[in-house]
């Protein structure tokens, strides 16, 4: 487990093997969520790149009456 420190701008540096395993480039953003105490990261994907990522989904579900 890698520990980070807070600059006094309040920036902190991606430890390198964490920026290795998720692939995080320079420049790419983030959201930043706070949930029970705990700061959550999570990646912003362009709407473009979201093209097909369910392709081959299951779409015969049964459906509720008002959501036809």
């Amino acid at each position: 487990m890698d520990s980070v420190k807070v600059s006094s701008k309040y920036q902190v540096v991606i430890p390198l093997s964490i920026r290795q395993s998720l692939r995080i480039k320079p420049g790419q953003r983030f959201q930043m969520i706070l949930y029970n105490g705990v700061i959550e990261m999570i990646p912003v994907v362009p709407i473009k790149k979201m093209r097909g990522f369910v392709k081959g989904i299951d779409t015969t579900v049964p459906r509720e009456a008002d959501r036809l």
